[in-house]
C-alpha cells in the first residue's frame, strides 16, 4: 500500500512517521509513505499558494492549480482507491471506514491550510472527506497523520501481534475491556481473580460483559445504532 500525502508544511510529518509502528512497517515494505510540497507545483515565482477569498470574507484560501497539478501527476504515476481531504466539516472517522481504507488500495490525503481549498477541488477532485473531530487545527497534516497512523496499524505485517489490533476499541462497535499486567498485586490494587483462573472461556466471557458494559456507560451511543 502506498500513502501520498499534500501540505504546505511538510516537516510536520517528519517526525509521526518516522519511529515506533510506522517506521517498522515502513522498513519492513508494508507501506510507503510520501510526503509532497505542494508549493513544488506552484506556477507562481514565489511558490504561493494562496489567496484572498471572493465575497470579502477574512482569511486566504489554497487555490486549485497547484493542487489539480499534483494531484494530476501523482494519478499519472497510480491509481487510488481514494483521494482524501482532511476537513473539519468531513465525515467523522470511525474504525469501520479505517478498516475499509486498509485494503482498498493506495490512497491520497490532501491536507487543507489557511482557510481551506476551493470548493472546485472538493466538487471535482475530492472522493472522501474526514473529520478527527468537531474542532480546528491550523492544518490537516495532524489529521493526516492519525488517519495514516490508524491504517497502518491494521495492515497486514505492521505489528508483531496482529490478533492484537482485533481486539481493540471500536472493532467490533464496542469499547475495549479494563486490562493488566504483572504484578497481580501492586500496593493492595489487586488483578480480578478471574483473570488469574486460567479458565479462558471464562475469561472471555468475562471481557466480552466488561467490554459491554464499559461502553454502555462511557459510549451508549455505540449501542444505540443498532437499536
Amino acid at each position: 500500500m502506498r500513502i501520498d500525502i499534500l501540505t504546505v508544511v511538510p516537516n510536520l510529518l517528519e517526525s509521526p512517521f518516522s519511529d515506533s509502528i510506522i517506521q517498522r512497517a515502513q522498513d519492513n515494505g508494508v507501506v510507503e509513505i510520501c510526503v509532497h510540497d505542494i508549493r513544488d507545483w506552484s506556477q507562481d515565482k514565489h511558490k504561493k499558494v494562496d489567496d484572498e477569498p471572493f465575497g470579502g470574507i477574512a482569511g486566504m484560501v489554497m487555490t486549485i492549480q497547484p493542487i489539480l497539478d499534483a494531484v494530476n501527476a501523482l494519478r499519472s504515476e497510480r491509481t487510488y482507491s481514494e483521494i482524501i481531504y482532511l476537513t473539519p466539516d468531513g465525515e467523522p472517522l470511525k474504525q469501520a471506514r479505517v478498516n475499509q481504507l486498509s485494503i482498498s488500495g493506495n490512497v491520497m490525503m490532501i491536507c487543507g491550510h489557511y482557510k481551506g481549498i476551493d470548493e472546485r477541488l472538493r466538487q471535482h477532485v475530492i472522493t472522501l472527506e474526514l473529520s478527527i473531530g468537531d474542532y480546528v487545527l491550523s492544518g490537516g497534516e495532524l489529521a493526516a497523520a492519525v488517519l495514516t497512523d490508524a491504517i497502518v496499524r491494521i495492515l497486514p505485517g505492521a505489528i508483531g501481534d496482529e490478533q492484537s489490533a482485533l481486539t481493540d476499541s471500536f472493532q467490533d462497535d464496542l469499547l475495549a475491556p479494563p486490562i493488566y499486567t504483572r504484578p497481580a498485586n501492586y500496593n493492595g490494587w489487586e488483578v480480578p481473580e478471574i483473570l488469574r483462573s486460567g479458565d479462558h472461556a471464562a475469561i472471555e466471557k468475562w471481557m466480552e460483559q466488561q467490554a459491554y458494559d464499559r461502553t454502555k456507560s462511557r459510549r451508549p451511543d455505540l449501542l444505540q445504532k443498532d437499536s
